[in-house]
């Protein structure tokens, strides 16, 4: 998976540069500054933009999200809107700035692949935002297969990896899986998702 850095600071760039060099699947396939973010996703053709952003660039970089590659950004926690925002012009990832190297790389991948990841600091603070909670079994959007295969596992009573160790993926992108769940089905425990799962048709016991 080839991978375009993105950030204002070049200290930052050096140092997601140097991140993604050590993980495993993943290659650079350059650093850029954000100003020229634009021509170089259409120069390079990545499969994934990892976008480190300050206060005040968000309405720069969110018109690039559907520009091709899936988008990985790296955000201000304290500003829930933009990063809803984001999520509706088709960002894939978002997370805090403090995430771990293996959070990123883990986003990355699963981003690259399609999946839609939130890290859980971040879906705390939209959640603390959203205006009004969907009742218990309330779709919002529906799951992927992965996500129905995960939750299938989930109602085995497999561990996270146990799962991981099934299907041949990190345990963190099976966490990412869990999560993207949960939301998606209004659950708060996993044992509420695989009623839900079960009341919906998504799986059988």
């Amino acid at each position: 998976m080839r991978v375009l850095v993105a950030a204002e600071s070049a200290v930052v760039r050096a140092g997601l540069t140097a991140l993604i060099a050590q993980s495993g699947p993943l290659t650079v396939a350059g650093s850029v500054h954000l100003d020229a973010l634009l021509e170089h996703i259409h120069e390079l053709e990545p499969d994934v933009v990892l976008v480190d952003s300050r206060g005040g660039q968000e309405e720069m970089i969110e018109p690039l999200f559907q520009s091709g590659p899936a988008f990985v950004w790296l955000v201000e926690q304290e500003d829930p809107a933009a990063i809803a925002a984001g999520l509706r012009s088709g960002l894939r990832a978002a997370l805090p700035h403090h995430a771990s190297a293996e959070e990123i790389a883990a986003a990355i991948e699963a981003a690259a692949h399609g999946l839609v990841v939130l890290h859980p600091d971040i879906l705390a603070s939209l959640q603390r935002t959203e205006p009004a909670r969907r009742t218990p079994g309330e779709l919002d959007g529906s799951l992927t297969a992965r996500e129905i295969e995960v939750l299938g596992m989930l109602a085995e009573g497999l561990a996270n990896k146990n799962i991981a160790f099934r299907l041949g993926i990190s345990e963190h992108t099976v966490k990412f899986h869990v999560t993207s769940i949960f939301t998606k089905l209004n659950a708060s425990s996993r044992a509420e998702a695989v009623a839900i799962g079960m009341r919906q048709g998504l799986i059988m016991l």
